[in-house]
């Protein structure tokens, strides 16, 4: 997912362009960090105080120059406006939180009017088109028959949770002011992967694989997790 990101922010922006950014639920700070290692400012926004102990925790290790760049926030992500002015990021990150949201399209509608105009939106949900896969290739037949016609499903956590739709995702994008302008699939091929699998020692044929698969029809339609990017009119 992060060389889709890249992809989508060097396809928008001129090279060396330090870009504000906005990383609503940045959990541990992955991306987060990431990108500010790049040169851009990040404004974190995260309500977990696990997760943002873990955050700060991973910060600190950063040399100074990074960890300047970084700016950490407690707060839910459906109350952007009470922290951020409209139109304050160029890039708004919202990955992996729509499945905790029952009511996505506010929270959808908040994080467009962050965006200044052109501003790229990267959302990660999980594929409701492709629910049944996980069981079906697992052999739990009566999970996968239930799946096919719910957005409802069981997390690794044990949590229940939703999934989304592209299609219903594109028309909500449209409708607030951030259309789509690309999407992928993500965990094409290692979504089945065991828990605590040895990852290869030379792990860029996986990478790659995974790559080509998420751009690449019929392959991204059925991956767990789906990549989507809105861009700001």
């Amino acid at each position: 997912m992060a060389r889709q990101l890249d992809e989508q922010i060097a396809g928008r922006y001129p090279v060396g362009q330090r870009l504000r950014v906005l990383d609503v639920g940045m959990g541990q700070g992955t991306q987060a960090l990431r990108l500010a290692r790049a040169g851009h400012q990040v404004t974190g926004l995260e309500q977990e105080p696990k997760m943002i102990a873990a955050a700060r925790a991973a910060l600190s290790c950063e040399p100074e120059g990074i960890r300047e760049r970084v700016r950490i926030i407690e707060g839910d992500g459906r109350d952007t406006g009470v922290h951020f002015l409209p139109g304050s990021f160029d890039v708004v990150l919202c990955h992996g939180v729509l499945m905790y949201v029952s009511e996505p399209d506010p929270l959808l509608a908040g994080l467009a009017r962050m965006l200044a105009p052109g501003g790229l939106l990267s959302l990660l949900v999980r594929n409701a088109d492709a629910l049944a896969m996980r069981s079906g290739l697992s052999w739990d037949w009566a999970t996968a028959l239930t799946a096919f016609d719910s957005t409802a499903y069981r997390n690794r956590l044990g949590l229940d949770v939703r999934a989304d739709r592209l299609a219903t995702l594109t028309a909500t994008l449209a409708g607030i002011g951030a259309p789509l302008q690309a999407w992928y699939g993500v965990r094409v091929f290692t979504d089945t992967a065991p828990e605590g699998v040895e990852i290869p020692a030379d792990v860029e044929p996986l990478l790659a694989a995974e790559e080509r698969a998420g751009r690449t029809d019929p392959y991204r339609a059925v991956a767990a997790l789906l990549h989507l990017c809105g861009v700001r009119g």
